[in-house]
């Protein structure tokens, strides 16, 4: 465990960033070149980082494992203060607004889950479920490729 004593006004260096919210330094250079985190310069030209930084990072980290584009979190990030930590009330807002694409992939995710052993709407018809899902093949029309998710809707 990493052990830094600091006073609580101090700004961070990108190390002690990358220490503290367990990211890659060459990761916050990536978000900071992407605008999604920012930084100020030393005397010495080095990076130093507001300690709101790390909450801001965890909006970030937390995002990112929902399965938010990153194009998508800095969209959101630009509403928000750049040198203020993200308040309860930002978060609750970024992740209303995230929540049906979430739940939307769940109920994917599940249809998936529960479907690997039958019929995935490849259009080979060979399996028993196969003309009940996709009668007649009418997937093709639908363009390339598996459409698992249309299959299971068809059959119920």
């Amino acid at each position: 465990m990493v052990s830094i004593k600091l006073r609580s006004r101090d700004p961070l260096t990108v190390g002690e960033v990358a220490a503290r919210s367990g990211i890659a330094v060459s990761a916050l250079h990536f978000y900071e070149s992407k605008g999604l985190i920012s930084s100020t310069r030393s005397e010495g030209n080095q990076r130093r980082y507001a300690r709101g930084i790390l909450r801001r990072l965890a909006v970030i980290r937390v995002a990112q494992r929902m399965g938010v584009p990153l194009a998508v979190i800095a969209q959101a990030l630009e509403q928000l203060p750049k040198g203020k930590a993200p308040t309860v009330a930002d978060w609750r807002r970024l992740s209303a607004a995230w929540r049906d694409d979430l739940d939307a992939r769940i109920r994917t995710l599940t249809m998936l889950r529960d479907q690997l052993d039958g019929c995935i709407g490849c259009g080979c018809l060979s399996l028993r479920a196969c003309p009940l899902r996709n009668p007649e093949d009418i997937m093709a029309t639908q363009g390339p490729g598996a459409h698992v998710g249309e299959a299971s809707a068809k059959c119920r």
